[in-house]
């Protein structure tokens, strides 16, 4: 069971900067909330919170704290799993008495105030949940939202909707989605990931168990084999067959800037439809979303003049500019199998001619920046594997994330076991993003599509470029 929420209780943000915590404070002030947030960067996020009427304090201090408590405010304090013990904002509200909740916390709370679809998977839960959010809005729904990226039709990741239904993004990467008791759950796949919170595959099982049985309805992937093989649901999807499942959205023809499929339900056919996004993976999300907003009742027929207005969320194959020829583009894979999906729907515009980009590339230079010394160790192989897929490879340092460097594992280490799997691939590393850009500069060529991938700091390169 959450924590109720008051109605209009003051709430403070530890770190209101970061994309969900945003997300929460633009609802809150919206639905009359006192909100007051910290944050040291001043940045377009925290002047647009601004804007909106958040109180935005550019410290992290006892003070923040004891001004809030001087003008007669005692607010929920959210924090996130990035916000340490140490911290004394943090220390000096548990010092005051003050409730402090996890943000996890407060998502659960507003889940509760009305029928929510909470999506969660190890990989596509951004562009899923962007997906149905969009979805509801073009057939007149008007959801609240709370998506851990910026959804294009909103120009914004947060958005206190009038409609009947909450679309949430549940992030497993703490294990706090089990706290979640959403209307209808949706799972996109189950991979080994986070290895600094799950141990094993097992542990990450189980903790989507929990949260489906949380759920009062589920919907998940059938294409997936962990999902399939490990956990229940309600009903199934899936981009590859539909027989057996309860709703399919079977490829036509797959381009470089879009899907042709069609789509059925109980193994009858629908109809057809031109889903605006390339890659056998965006399909996917596609299908579940699709499905999901079937569930809730919204007929196909709205729903396929909604299609047209679908466009990925920020950082997802997000074309930046073009720079002497080159189109560069920013996208926020940093595991193996959403790095293999990427690359693979990139060289599929190089080789079928189309592209969403002003041009056609005719070749693919590909820029990785490994997210975390441990994730880097775990994966090793699986990324070896899945970068050969390119013209050229660039590999940036690793984004530690806060994690301290592994003795052995850095990106050299990377790139040496690709030229193992494939020698006559140009591999070079950079010693920092400085490096990197000059590297780019160097080799690559007009008409190269220059795909930066990675959680980190690689979207620097666009800012670089352009300079």
């Amino acid at each position: 069971m959450s924590r109720p929420l008051e109605r209009q209780h003051p709430v403070h943000f530890i770190g209101v900067g970061g994309i969900g915590m945003s997300a929460l404070a633009r609802i809150l002030v919206d639905r009359g909330h006192p909100v007051s947030g910290s944050d040291p960067r001043d940045t377009p996020t925290s002047r647009q919170l601004t804007q909106l009427g958040v109180t935005v304090f550019h410290q992290q201090t006892a003070g923040t704290i004891e001004t809030l408590l001087n003008d007669g405010h005692r607010p929920i304090v959210v924090i996130s799993t990035a916000i340490p013990a140490s911290n004394p904002e943090l220390s000096r509200a548990r010092a005051a008495g003050l409730d402090v909740w996890h943000r996890s916390d407060l998502l659960a709370a507003l889940i509760d105030q009305q029928p929510s679809i909470a999506v969660a998977g190890s990989h596509g839960k951004t562009t899923t949940s962007t997906l149905i959010t969009t979805l509801l809005i073009e057939a007149g729904e008007d959801p609240t939202a709370i998506i851990g990226g910026i959804v294009p039709c909103l120009e914004s990741n947060g958005h206190a909707g009038h409609g009947r239904l909450l679309v949430a993004e549940a992030d497993e990467s703490d294990g706090s989605l089990v706290k979640f008791r959403a209307h209808l759950g949706l799972i996109t796949n189950v991979e080994p990931d986070y290895t600094d919170h799950y141990n094993e595959l097992n542990d990450l099982i189980s903790t989507m168990r929990r949260f489906a049985d949380g759920c009062a309805r589920v919907l998940a992937n059938k294409d997936c084999p962990v999902i399939q093989e490990q956990l229940q649901a309600d009903a199934w999807w899936s981009v590859t067959e539909a027989n057996g499942v309860n709703f399919a959205a079977l490829p036509l023809q797959l381009d470089g800037d879009r899907c042709h499929a069609r789509f059925y339900e109980q193994g009858e056919p629908v109809g057809d439809f031109v889903l605006p996004l390339p890659g056998l993976h965006n399909l996917s999300n596609a299908a579940g979303a699709l499905a999901a907003c079937r569930m809730e009742g919204i007929p196909f027929e709205r729903l396929v003049r909604g299609l047209t207005a679908l466009k990925p969320p920020g950082r997802r194959f997000d074309w930046r500019g073009t720079w002497e020829g080159r189109h560069i583009v920013d996208d926020y894979a940093h595991h193996p199998s959403e790095v293999k999906a990427t690359l693979a729907m990139a060289q599929l515009m190089v080789s079928s001619g189309r592209s969403p980009l002003p041009t056609p590339p005719q070749r693919l230079l590909a820029v990785f920046q490994p997210h975390r010394y441990s994730r880097t160790q775990e994966f090793l192989e699986s990324f070896a594997n899945a970068l050969q897929n390119c013209d050229s490879l660039l590999l940036a340092p690793i984004y530690g994330a806060g994690e301290e460097p592994l003795n052995g594992v850095c990106s050299q280490t990377l790139a040496d076991r690709i030229h193992a799997l494939k020698p006559d691939l140009e591999v070079a590393v950079a010693d920092n993003l400085d490096h990197l850009t000059d590297l780019v500069k160097t080799r690559s060529r007009r008409e190269d599509l220059v795909l930066a991938m990675g959680a980190g700091d690689v979207n620097g390169l666009w800012p670089r470029l352009a300079a």
